[in-house]
């Protein structure tokens, strides 16, 4: 079955099923749902923060939303909103709506490296906000590298951890024409498996975890085969200076390994170096890193498997890290029922969202859609331009 289409952010909020009887209902449900993101997009962090920015908006809010003028919800009914909302449907039609977004220009990187494949992020991030109160919250999110956009999200279940929630998230999507990362944690072979039957790619990070293949990996690199093997191999460097610093990366890959390695359709395993010079003090770091990919050799150059390598990061650092230092989320001390994840949810939209809609400094857009209500509804209101 087709997913549904939503012209905007208001409409896919409008479908998420209302869970409330209908005795008592002053406000309706996507009203509810439409204030809390506009409070969200204009940096409110948590919901004492949510429902001040609405009381302190209701005339503008009142002809926008068709509200009662001077009547706005309280922050007890939006706290109420956020803990009942049926988090599968919310996580379901924004997943939609996000899907439908224009495309953006591509990177410079990924100009740089053209691949005939998505790069997707899948990784996870614990709230630390609530779980400083004993509620364990830790979302798996599946992110496209070149944008940013996120795809979607499932929460880990209780006694459980990332290996569990991955399969079920990469189960609601198509990855055909992609190559999924992750890091280490990862590196299954169950889920190897399931990422081929669906269609796509793999590339893991291997750390001590899976103690025989790292050894396979750093045996092969320390001692590479003779020149009259024959097997394609391969070396890229990059270079890059700023922040202080000039880190130098250097990716080595092989198909020695193809024969003998029972991993799912291993097609080259991976060597990185980053070598990080401190220019202030000349201090000098490295890290190696090792992996495998089930991208042959001739499918894919060292480039263009270096720049999924590095686009693998794009997770960090433009989801978590905003979700986290530009949206206090980890500050954030929500907690009760489903009100982490629900917000979580609500930010992970919003921020592609604003992304599909040219913006890159997300702290700029928050202070441009917090000074006045009705940008903020005009956004979640109005279809994004295709650019």
């Amino acid at each position: 079955m087709d997913a549904p289409q939503y012209r905007d952010f208001r409409a896919a909020l409008s479908a998420v099923p209302d869970p409330r009887h209908r005795r008592g209902q002053r406000y309706a449900w996507p009203v509810l749902l439409t204030v809390i993101a506009a409070a969200l997009v204009s940096g409110q962090q948590g919901m004492r923060g949510i429902g001040q920015w609405v009381a302190e908006h209701a005339e503008d809010l009142g002809p926008l939303l068709g509200l009662t003028p001077g009547r706005v919800p309280s922050v007890a009914t939006l706290r109420r909103t956020v803990r009942c909302v049926d988090l599968e449907a919310l996580e379901m039609r924004l997943a939609a709506f996000v899907a439908a977004l224009p495309d953006l220009p591509p990177t410079a990187t990924a100009a740089l490296a053209p691949l005939p494949w998505r790069g997707l992020a899948l990784d996870g991030k614990a709230v630390r906000g609530a779980n400083r109160h004993g509620v364990q919250v830790h979302l798996v999110s599946l992110v496209r590298h070149d944008d940013g956009r996120v795809l979607g999200q499932v929460a880990v279940a209780d006694k459980s951890n990332e290996i569990t929630a991955a399969p079920q998230l990469l189960a609601r999507h198509s990855l055909h024409g992609t190559v999924t990362t992750m890091d280490a944690l990862l590196a299954q072979q169950a889920l190897a498996r399931q990422i081929l039957a669906q269609g796509g790619h793999y590339l893991m990070g291997i750390k001590a975890n899976q103690p025989a293949l790292l050894a396979a990996i750093t045996a092969c690199f320390a001692t590479p085969p003779p020149p009259e093997r024959g097997d394609e191999t391969d070396t890229v460097s990059t270079c890059d200076k700023g922040h202080g610093r000039l880190e130098v990366r250097t990716l080595e890959r092989s198909a020695a390994l193809n024969a003998y390695l029972t991993w799912p359709a291993v097609g080259q395993v991976l060597r990185r170096t980053c070598q990080r010079v401190i220019l202030k003090t000349g201090e000098i770091a490295e890290e190696i890193s090792y992996g495998v990919t089930s991208l042959p050799p001739h499918a894919a150059s060292a480039a263009q498997v270096e720049a999924l390598w590095r686009g693998h990061w794009t997770i960090e650092n433009r989801v978590h890290y905003v979700r986290d230092v530009t949206w206090g989320e980890d500050a954030s001390q929500v907690r009760a029922g489903q009100a982490p994840q629900a917000l979580a949810a609500l930010r992970n939209g919003l921020l592609s969202l604003l992304r599909a809609c040219g913006w890159t400094q997300i702290a700029d857009a928050t202070r441009h859609y917090g000074a006045y209500a009705h940008r903020a509804i005009a956004l979640l209101s109005t279809p994004p331009l295709r650019l």
